[in-house]
């Protein structure tokens, strides 16, 4: 027996006060209605309704029951309609936490695409060049350049791949000349943006691989503290291809190396979030609308779409 239809078919009958009315509104047999009823009863031990042969009418238990039926079932009826409205009417703050890479390049046109469809939501927005625990953070959202997700609670969807290129600022260039060959960048300076200790920078093309012992003159953990020291023409970076796309627009920095490749190959970009099966929903549809955004792009190739 399905408790909740037999209640809400009982409330029915109490209200119309016959079987045939409830049958013909419901889109059912008379005989369904009155079985329905009998199984309720039984459930309970106790008879609900008093039956003629002309007219159905509560008993005392009854017409309580009948009651409690209704409440329930406006209550059921009123909270799946909220939830129908949620996606329409969300409010309230999305707390995201972000490498300062994906924040200077593609977390604007997230939230400003999203913002336009749910006006009532409000951004937290954290960033970080030194991953940081999202769980501990109590982040809604992630976006992230790490294979996999630090913990097995949390779920990665992978958004976007970009490159890297080797950059440096015109004046620079003027006056150390362009290499022209990665074995050429020896006798450079170079800028590295990690979290660690850099050995090597990695080239190849159609010949192998050329690997260039890293001496930096500037290392920092911000790829935009290493883009800011290139504009003002401290040396050669290798930088993410989309944090330096409008500089190489307007000639800011030039690329250099171009017929070489980095070895170490495209970088993945990823919304992170927690598996649990009680997302809510501003969390679940902000997710959807970053996945959805990124099947769409027809970005740079710089920016290209993985998932």
């Amino acid at each position: 027996m399905n408790q909740l239809q037999a209640m809400r078919i009982f409330s029915r009958v109490v209200d119309l006060r016959s079987f045939g009315l409830v049958a013909k509104q419901l889109g059912m047999s008379p005989a369904a209605v009155t079985r329905s009823v009998s199984m309720l009863e039984a459930h309970l031990n106790m008879r609900l309704l008093n039956r003629t042969t002309r007219n159905v009418s509560p008993t005392d238990e009854g017409q309580s029951y009948a009651a409690i039926c209704k409440t329930i079932t406006d209550q059921l009826d009123e909270v799946e309609s909220a939830l129908v409205r949620a996606p329409r009417d969300m409010s309230g703050t999305l707390r995201i936490v972000a490498s300062t890479v994906f924040a200077h390049t593609g977390l604007t046109r997230l939230l400003t695409t999203y913002r336009a469809l749910h006006p009532r939501i409000g951004f937290d927005v954290t960033t970080y060049d030194t991953e940081v625990d999202m769980l501990e953070g109590e982040f809604d959202i992630g976006f992230t350049t790490q294979h996999a997700p630090a913990s097995s609670r949390l779920v990665c969807r992978q958004l976007t791949t970009f490159s890297e290129i080797a950059v440096a600022s015109p004046a620079y260039l003027a006056r150390a000349g362009s290499p022209a060959s990665p074995s050429s960048l020896d006798g450079h300076r170079l800028l590295c943006a990690t979290d660690m200790a850099v050995r090597f920078w990695e080239f190849f093309d159609d010949l192998g691989v050329q690997r260039v012992s890293v001496s930096a003159a500037v290392h920092a953990t911000s790829s935009e503290t290493i883009r800011l020291a290139a504009l003002a023409d401290m040396g050669v970076a290798l930088l993410p291809a989309p944090l330096v796309k409008d500089d190489l627009a307007v000639g800011r920095l030039l690329p250099i190396l171009g017929r070489y490749r980095i070895a170490s190959g495209a970088r993945t970009v990823s919304i992170v979030y927690t598996g649990k099966s009680s997302l809510s929903a501003k969390v679940r549809s902000f997710v959807e609308h970053a996945v959805e955004q990124y099947r769409a792009s027809e970005d740079t190739p710089a920016l290209r779409v993985v998932a």
